[in-house]
């Protein structure tokens, strides 16, 4: 068998074992993605959202551009934020505040001390990591407390992409434009997209003790940090790849020249 054709079943080999790995891992990810829940629901049963806001939520920001205008989960333009860290991160300092008010008269989770601060936290986290979603009637249950964090998220995104005076700054920083979404009724349900992607970026999977997004993005409030695996496989891949370009070099070096 000549040099040429061993380096085509070489090639070939590792285009079946690439993409047997690619269709594997694709397969995982189908299986453990974040659910879509039919409602969202307080402790008392009040509808926070249901699954046509979270739906029509995300057509409202594909319409905006979707991934040209912010990242969700980290894919997409960074000149605005990523969305899913940006709520995610205002919810949990909007419920942080609203205990720090109500259990120590402050008026913000700020000007508290650290000892008050590490109790709230670690009542945020018990309570945000934990997984809420029921399987059997697709709903999520959240807090009153969360709930009004959420609302209060909300208006600021309803804000943000409309034209109120009060976020113009923060447009212009995110190049954004005034009237992003000029129907203040779609404006209402695009929170609801968001808020999902931040409720699966927080959120533990069953039996799990890493988040639908594996702890991504990183949130020291809720104790989000990049599991073990995160850096194992990203140093492989790197490893292998250098490996490959080296093996390629190694094999022109051997057999250039030869006649």
């Amino acid at each position: 068998m000549d040099s040429t054709r061993k380096l085509w079943i070489l090639l070939g080999a590792l285009l079946v074992g690439s993409f047997g790995v690619l269709l594997w891992t694709g397969g995982q990810i189908y299986q453990h993605a974040p659910p879509m829940p039919e409602r969202v629901l307080t402790d008392a049963g009040e509808e926070v959202w249901t699954r046509a806001d979270i739906q029509r939520g995300r057509q409202v920001w594909q319409s905006t551009g979707g991934m040209q205008l912010g990242s969700v989960w980290g894919h997409g333009s960074y000149v605005a934020p990523d969305w899913s860290a940006d709520f995610l991160h205002r919810e949990l300092i909007a419920l942080l505040d609203i205990w720090a008010a109500r259990d120590f008269g402050a008026a913000s989770y700020a000007a508290l001390d650290p000892e008050h601060q590490a109790a709230l936290e670690n009542r945020l986290r018990a309570q945000v990591r934990r997984n809420t979603y029921d399987p059997a009637t697709a709903t999520i249950t959240v807090s009153a407390d969360r709930a009004a964090a959420i609302r209060t998220v909300a208006a600021h995104y309803e804000s943000l992409f409309g034209d109120d005076p009060a976020t113009a700054e923060l447009r212009e920083a995110y190049a954004m434009r005034n009237g992003t979404v000029a129907d203040p009724q779609l404006r209402t349900v695009l929170p609801a997209f968001f808020w999902w992607t931040a409720w699966a970026a927080a959120t533990q999977r069953p039996d799990s003790t890493t988040t639908y997004t594996n702890n991504w993005p990183s949130e020291p409030l809720i104790g989000n940090h990049p599991p073990a695996s995160t850096f194992l496989w990203s140093a492989f891949s790197v490893t292998f790849l250098l490996a490959g370009i080296g093996l390629l070099g190694w094999h022109y070096a051997v057999t250039h020249g030869r006649g």
